[in-house]
């Protein structure tokens, strides 16, 4: 029997309008979802906050079982799931591959959450015991994107529950499948007490609706800076704590020594994969002088060299973009760069939503495609002359997500990436990486810092009291 079944997918009963979930390959609708609408926050929050209660008195080993499950959930029901993420969200099999191991990854890890110790024992001037404890912060709303659905929900969903919270996902309605009806139907069949998970996909006037509900004092969000901006604005005048992992425009920095036979398809994919639609996506490409033409042409080569086309039909690399707005949004940077006197190396067309892999030669601080973040397979390429000029050029941007270094010389690399500030550097890799076991988040415009793993996520979803305990009444002076 199916995990999801478009006839019976939605459980709770939402007052927005019907939605055709829809191919972005084909155009062809997948079925039909109901969004919410505002009004359907409060009663959602209400709801979450109110399972949370016993779920978090119920001992740590009863929500780490549930988790376990639901991680096995995700390999048990791969190949279903792989299609939904394939068809809705338009990835390749591989890339749909990867979401699904990091779903379950981030589930086995929020497991191990549900055990850790909750508190210190501090010393005290007085006699008495003083002692921190952690506990949930009630509900948690997260906001999540299409870009990469079940992983951008799940890494908050999973530990938010795990350590005792009720929870109310909001994704993208364009992946409101794969991004939120297929976590409800996973942490269902898991065992998840009902109430404790509520999928209101829906528009940004459901996300306000969600950052301004009383019952809901922690956001998580993930997705643009202008969009993050709005929801820390929103949540900081209601005091609540917003986490927001956001855009950026991250380099990837090609020292003169570096080996091209290696790293072109280290650099392809660090621009290409997912169609460019990843917040780590290589946006910048900084080229030693003496090796910047010769990259070039063998990017471009690369780029021309690579299938794109319908994954689900047909072995191809890249896939479509999501809709026609983000399609219009490439397409018109590209222009806007070669009118500016960027040449055009590979790529610049489409047919329908597929958009050939592109790259940008000549670029400089005036190229829209280089100095904004894309969210396309877009790769502009610029030459720098020597290290200081590097550190620059990949420092000189509003956003510090990812950044990648290819040098022989790793010492070299380490040095020069403690000049260039980001949340997330890789010495001899492209800018997209991503593990549950790893902390996770950017500084500057690309958000409020590392959130996700360990540590980061109990900061993120509890909060700390501090208890004292005498064993007479404490005296006063008066």
């Amino acid at each position: 029997m199916p995990l999801l079944d478009p006839k019976t997918w939605q459980a709770s009963v939402l007052s927005g309008l019907q939605y055709a979930v829809t191919e972005p390959a084909t155009g062809d609708t997948l079925g039909t979802v109901v969004l919410a609408a505002p009004a359907d926050v409060a009663p959602a929050a209400a709801a979450a906050r109110a399972a949370h209660l016993d779920w978090a008195r119920a001992p740590h080993f009863v929500r780490a079982q549930v988790l376990r499950r639901a991680g096995d959930l995700f390999t048990e029901h791969a190949e279903e799931l792989r299609e939904w993420i394939v068809r809705e969200s338009g990835s390749v099999p591989g890339k749909a591959d990867f979401e699904l191991h990091v779903a379950a990854q981030e589930c086995y890890e929020a497991a191990a959450l549900a055990s850790r110790p909750v508190g210190q024992v501090l010393t005290s001037e007085a006699p008495r015991l003083s002692y921190t404890r952690r506990f949930p912060v009630g509900a948690v709303g997260v906001i999540a994107p299409f870009n990469a659905p079940l992983i951008l929900s799940i890494r908050s969903v999973a530990p938010a529950l795990a350590l005792g919270n009720g929870v109310v996902l909001k994704p993208d309605p364009r992946t409101a499948v794969c991004g939120g009806l297929s976590l409800a139907a996973v942490f269902a069949e898991a065992g998840l007490p009902e109430g404790l998970l509520q999928v209101l996909p829906g528009g940004a006037d459901v996300g306000a609706a969600l950052v301004d509900d009383a019952l809901v004092p922690v956001i998580s969000f993930t997705g643009s800076t202008a969009a993050g901006r709005a929801v820390g604005e929103a949540a900081g005048r209601r005091l609540k704590r917003a986490h927001l992992e956001l855009g950026g425009n991250s380099a990837l920095v090609v020292l003169e020594d570096a080996d091209l036979d290696a790293v072109i398809s280290t650099a392809a994919w660090g621009s290409f994969f997912h169609q460019g639609q990843i917040c780590m996506t290589t946006g910048r490409h900084l080229v030693h002088r003496s090796l910047v033409e010769e990259y070039v042409e063998r990017l471009a080569a690369k780029a021309d060299s690579l299938a794109v086309g319908d994954p689900h039909r047909a072995p191809v690399h890249l896939g479509p973009v999501i809709d026609g707005a983000q399609l219009a949004k490439i397409h018109g940077l590209v222009e806007a760069s070669t009118a500016r006197g960027a040449r055009l190396a590979a790529g610049g067309t489409h047919e329908d939503l597929f958009y050939r892999p592109t790259v940008l030669a000549g670029v400089d601080d005036r190229t829209p495609a280089y100095a904004e973040e894309v969210f396309g397979p877009v790769a502009p390429v610029r030459a720098f002359t020597d290290l200081e000029e590097a550190a620059a050029l990949a420092a000189d941007s509003p956003y510090g997500l990812s950044l990648g270094i290819v040098t022989r010389d790793t010492a070299r690399g380490l040095e020069l990436a403690e000049r260039i500030p980001t949340g997330i550097v890789h010495i001899n890799d492209q800018t997209v990486n991503d593990e549950a076991v790893a902390p996770f988040g950017g500084v500057a415009a690309s958000g409020t810092g590392a959130r996700f793993g360990g540590e980061s996520n109990l900061e993120a979803f509890t909060d700390v009291r501090w208890t004292t305990v005498r064993g007479d009444v404490a005296p006063y002076p008066f």
